[in-house]
């Protein structure tokens, strides 16, 4: 595709103008001058770019980057509410997530990637079960991810070989890993530090870095959560109890981090950990204020996730964007923190960074095509002071027209070309309405 006389978000996150063209799952070519009639151009010329899209009221940007979520949960929105953290996990998410199946699970993961590309996202990083059915989703609809089957211990003795996450993870490594040009990738996962024990993490630790994957879990969401694990591991806050066994040797993303201490974002970048901001999640269950400015000055690598649909109710990334851009400076009192090209770093090259996706999250000659278009004439994107804080602060997630994953189109102006939106629309609601009769 040729994208004609557009505005587009360059990889330092300012605005610019003229043609940027796509071909075989890249940005092959940006320029003022239009590569279809400039013979001097002779490294774009011998590209086929096929549509060319008008570009005129529109505004390109490098796809967005969920680094945290829960894709099946789409089942539970808007059913746990007004609830604490620990009495919504055990009264509410636990009995209604004991009733999933695979084949349950499909359509919901379904519904939930439909969801993100309608809002311009390209990847997320996905912590749950029913793997197989997550993975199934993910290689149908052709949208990125990097999924990991949850682990849940409830007891000091258990070892990892004697969970069934051990052979489901070599089987989904070996089977799934870096296919389909890349575009699924296999992390392993700690749920947290009271949902797991030192025998585990250490031996989940060790597998990853024997598979070369990445690392996915919660870390120090809650007040309760942070102080237990220090009375538990000898002081030691789940940062330091997770790095003393081992699980920041290869690449991990920490969810939420609300209660993380400045120790804590030494270790984040002496190891390369991303902390995923969860704005909105953190919000709706009164978990805290994360101190992401202080992480960010730090030099703490900082993505955004919008976490499951029980604890967000949307996978719209621009209202966690908004959130992160916003929180912490009114928590603060300091309306200098967070500046909107953090925001937007966060919201794209920090995400693609945090999923070893290097030829990722930015518009680039070379990168991968993973790109989202909007249409900026609404009013509430006028006029135009800086469109960069425009993005941040007025833009909603329903200006976005397009999402292109590696050059292909798998949203454009309410159509799902790879997703049956009516069919997994329906039997989400069969099933969600299923399980509720159950409980």
């Amino acid at each position: 595709m040729l994208f004609t006389n557009i505005d587009y978000l360059d990889s330092n996150f300012e605005i610019k103008q003229g043609f940027v063209g796509t071909a075989k799952g890249r940005i092959v070519y940006i320029g003022e001058t239009d590569p279809t009639y400039a013979a001097s151009i002779s490294e774009a010329s011998v590209y086929d770019f096929g549509e060319r899209y008008d570009g005129s009221g529109k505004l390109l940007i490098p796809g967005l980057y969920n680094t945290h979520t829960h894709a099946p949960m789409t089942l539970l929105r808007g059913y746990a509410e007004n609830l604490a953290l620990q009495e919504w996990l055990h009264t509410k998410i636990f009995p209604f997530e004991a009733k999933i199946t695979d084949e349950i699970a499909y359509p919901a993961t379904m519904l939930a990637i439909a969801e993100m590309l309608r809002f311009g996202t390209v990847s997320f990083s996905d912590m749950y079960f029913f793997t197989d059915a997550r993975i199934k989703a993910v290689l149908d609809s052709g949208i990125k991810a990097n999924l990991c089957h949850g682990l849940l211990v409830f007891d000091e003795e258990t070892t990892y070989e004697q969970l069934s996450g051990r052979e489901l993870n070599d089987r989904y490594v070996k089977e799934y890993h870096n296919t389909a040009d890349g575009r699924l990738k296999i992390d392993l996962n700690i749920h947290s530090e009271y949902l797991s024990n030192p025998k585990v993490v250490a031996a989940v630790a060790e597998h990853a870095q024997e598979l070369g994957v990445n690392t996915h879990a919660h870390l120090s969401e809650t007040r309760l959560e942070h102080e237990e694990c220090k009375q538990r591991r000898g002081g030691l806050t789940p940062t330091q109890y997770f790095e003393s066994l081992g699980l920041f040797n290869t690449p991990c993303t920490a969810a939420h981090c609300v209660y993380t201490e400045p120790q804590d974002w030494e270790i984040f970048v002496k190891h390369g950990v991303t902390a995923s901001a969860n704005p909105v999640s953190n919000m709706k269950l009164a978990s805290g204020f994360a101190p992401f400015p202080q992480m960010l000055d730090a030099g703490v690598n900082v993505g955004i996730g919008t976490d499951g649909m029980a604890s967000n109710n949307n996978h719209n990334l621009f209202k966690d964007i908004y959130l992160f851009a916003l929180l912490y400076k009114g928590a603060a009192g300091d309306p200098t923190l967070i500046t909107p090209a953090q925001a937007l770093a966060a919201a794209t090259s920090a995400g693609a960074r945090a999923q070893r996706r290097e030829d990722c999250g930015c518009i680039e000659v070379g990168k991968r095509a993973d790109l989202a278009v909007l249409d900026v004439t609404h009013p509430w994107m006028q006029p135009v002071n800086d469109q960069v804080n425009n993005l941040i602060f007025s833009a909603q997630g329903t200006d976005v027209v397009l999402t292109m994953v590696d050059d292909v189109v798998l949203y454009r102006d309410g159509v799902w070309p790879t997703i049956d939106i009516e069919r997994v629309i329906a039997q989400t609601q069969k099933a969600s309405d299923l399980i509720k009769s159950q409980l």
